[in-house]
């Protein structure tokens, strides 16, 4: 049987009915279209209700973003898994920000306390002001070359090692992990450039892509495939999308459009100059599809739409329609080689919610319908 598991995502810098208001700080570091004075601030009610409502819809995994307006996602981990029961906890980390030999210590703390009940997404980028806020000023290759190393001495540690370091960022002596683990976590990574997927095949073990439509999604997906197999490494494959879902397609497109109905022209200004700066691939790329496909409504392929990404900098294309039109997008994702599929939306419980309740069963009645039918 097809197993596919579903992520979902805590808004840990606030969330929003509408996305690029005027609510938004002009002056907002990263673009997450909502920001601390949101219509819905990250309180610790709030985000503890995102993680009982994920649990609840059937999501395996919460991931707790990092970013200059997020809560500190290690310390959002810490409170929610004693609010919560088997969900499992995705924290994001930089490795400019955390010394992997701390982050190791951390990750082992909260792992020990929680049952295995966390996950660590190592990422290296973000927006350029925000990584120099941070004293991070290497430059886009320099930063993949120390996550590589970063990734690689947190790997050893979690395997039980002690071991000198003389790497290029990192120098140790007699590291070690004084709490071993029982299990050594998958190291969830994501990037586009060729770096990126150089890094992603020698040290990760769960690769993340944002979707875009099915042509462009997976031939980024088998250039990684590829890499992968010769290097004799086999990966795990995440895929991300928002989700806006209506009775008709027509309820779903009008509530799309919704969300972007109070854009302030200032903010959409403001993310197409970060984006210039940016330099990510992935960003660009996403951007580009915006663009060519502004005179459509932003709509890429069927149910697929761009529409957030002129607010949004990384997992703004969203899938569009009835539940049955979702799962059905989904599932050809699934079909592609992914084994993970992340969703989320605007606003977050809601559409959290909503998915658990009519478009994880349907993925996983449409796979296995097809299992049988192929037997």
């Amino acid at each position: 049987m097809t197993n596919v598991e579903f992520i979902t995502m805590a808004p840990t810098s606030g969330d929003s009915e509408y996305v690029g208001n005027s609510t938004v700080s002009k002056n907002a570091q990263t673009w997450s279209g909502v920001g601390i004075d949101s219509d819905r601030e990250p309180s610790v009610e709030y985000i503890t209700q995102i993680a009982q409502a994920a649990e609840n819809a059937g999501f395996s995994t919460l991931l707790l973003p990092i970013g200059g307006s997020c809560v500190d996602s290690l310390v959002a981990a810490s409170h929610l898994t004693a609010h919560t029961e088997k969900i499992k906890f995705l924290f994001a980390v930089r490795p400019g920000s955390t010394a992997p030999t701390q982050l190791a210590k951390q990750y082992a703390s909260i792992n020990y306390w929680t049952g295995n009940r966390v996950l660590v997404n190592v990422v290296t980028g973000g927006a350029p002001k925000e990584l120099e806020n941070d004293g991070d000023f290497l430059s886009h290759t320099d930063r993949y070359k120390r996550t590589r190393e970063y990734i690689d001495i947190i790997k050893r540690l979690f395997a039980g090692e002690t071991f000198d370091y003389d790497g290029e960022f990192y120098t140790l002596k007699g590291a070690n992990l004084p709490l071993p683990l029982k299990e050594i976590p998958p190291i969830f990574f994501g990037g586009s450039s060729p770096i990126a997927k150089e890094v992603a095949t020698d040290v990760a073990d769960v690769y993340m892509l944002w979707g875009e439509t099915i042509e462009t999604t997976g031939d980024e997906l088998q250039s990684v495939v590829k890499l992968a197999k010769e290097k004799n490494r086999d990966l795990s494959y995440s895929v991300s999308f928002q989700v806006v879902l209506g009775n008709t397609e027509e309820e779903a497109f009008a509530k799309a459009n919704k969300i972007i109905s109070q854009v302030d022209p200032e903010v959409l200004a403001a993310k197409h100059e970060n984006t210039l700066k940016n330099g990510a691939v992935g960003v660009g790329r996403l951007h580009q599809l915006m663009v060519e496909s502004k005179d459509n409504n932003f709509v890429i392929a069927p149910n697929i739409w761009a529409g957030l990404t002129q607010v949004l900098s990384g997992n703004s294309i969203a899938l569009v329609g009835t539940p049955q039109q979702v799962a059905e997008r989904v599932v050809e994702f699934v079909e592609l080689g992914f084994d993970k599929v992340l969703l989320r939306g605007f606003p977050h419980l809601e559409v959290i919610q909503e998915v658990g309740e009519k478009v994880i069963p349907l993925v996983h009645q449409i796979l296995e319908q097809r299992e049988k039918q192929v037997v």
